[in-house]
């Protein structure tokens, strides 16, 4: 009588939907990997080989952990690097990127998506975080001056002293291409704490409930970003 199948683990799930979404946009994702993890474990093996002091069998085996341990880290810095590089590049232009992008944001931030829009699918996304309130807009650049002006006078009402960022997320002038979004958003300071968060959250309830319900557009793929973003906080 056969054993059944172990199923994979969420991780292994996620690493496997990872790496067919990104080979999809880089077909050598899996080569270079590959190539960069013999590449790590020769220098890793090296180095523990030619380390003064050991001999022998203890030796040979340290060494070969090394070669496995080096490999590894390389082979996942890179492969994170390139599925990341994947993922922007089939997101990029389509309603609702920004918000895919978004949600790589670590603990301590939260995102809305779409609590702003216009017919055309001009789309405002909303982060809280260390900065204050972060409107993220993406869309026509024109129409969306106007629409960032009205989402912020309705926060201001809510929140007349809590910073309020204005980000277009776009690659006109004076916007933020979509695979530098995450990093701008976390370089606008920390203006707030943990606690005031809490409160800059309760108080935003108030404008949701006016809101109602708002559509996302139908958009790339979320769930490839959210198994990226668990593989960066360690999950």
């Amino acid at each position: 009588m056969s054993t059944p199948a172990t199923p994979p683990t969420k991780r292994s799930q996620q690493l496997i939907q990872t790496y067919r979404m990104a080979k999809a946009t880089d077909r050598f994702i899996g080569l270079i990997t590959l190539g960069v993890f013999l590449l790590g474990a020769a220098v890793g093996f090296a180095v523990i080989w030619f380390l003064p002091g050991g001999q022998g069998t203890l030796k040979l085996i340290l060494s070969i952990i090394g070669a496995i341990l080096f490999g590894l880290l390389a082979a996942i810095i890179i492969f994170g690097r390139r599925a990341r590089a994947a993922a922007f590049k089939q997101m990029e232009g389509r309603p609702g990127a920004a918000a895919s992008a978004l949600q790589m944001l670590r603990r301590g931030w939260k995102t809305d998506a779409v609590v702003g829009f216009t017919k055309q699918q001009d789309i405002v996304h909303r982060v809280v975080g260390p900065p204050g309130i972060v409107l993220v807009g993406e869309g026509n650049a024109n129409r969306l001056k106007t629409l960032l002006a009205t989402e912020r006078r309705k926060h201001v009402r809510v929140l007349p002293d809590t910073p309020i960022h204005e980000v277009v997320c776009g690659n006109g002038e004076g916007e933020v291409p979509l695979p530098k979004l995450v990093r701008h958003v976390t370089k606008l300071g920390r203006n707030v704490k943990p606690a005031e968060i809490t409160e800059i959250l309760a108080r935003l309830k108030a404008i949701d409930a006016q809101r109602g319900t708002v559509p996302m557009p139908k958009g790339p793929m979320p769930t490839s970003m959210k198994g990226m973003r668990g593989q960066q906080r360690g999950r």
